[in-house]
């Protein structure tokens, strides 16, 4: 190329959007192999009802002795501790 902009002539034309030429169009694509790509649902996994995040900052003894016990248990750590809110909870 020689540096002059080839596409500097091109004008723009509004698109026709009615209804019936949206149909059409879309008629006219899907005889040729194309589909209709829109997305049906959202993609990945459903959300968890478990969003709240903890960060706490512990001991690292306290925090090994929480793995540990999650381990031993077979829950996971938020799970362990929601378990000792409840019987927290239940102290009261």
């Amino acid at each position: 190329m020689s540096g002059s902009n080839r596409l500097a002539g091109l004008k723009a034309r509004p698109k026709d959007t009615t209804v019936e030429e949206v149909r059409r169009v879309d008629e006219v694509g899907e005889a040729r192999g194309f589909l209709d790509r829109t997305p049906r649902k959202k993609p990945g996994r459903k959300p968890s009802p478990r969003t709240h995040q903890l960060h706490p900052k512990v001991f690292p003894w306290v925090g090994e002795a929480i793995a540990a016990e999650a381990e031993r248990l077979g829950v996971t750590q938020g799970q362990l501790i929601e378990l000792m809110w409840e019987k927290y909870e239940g102290s009261h």
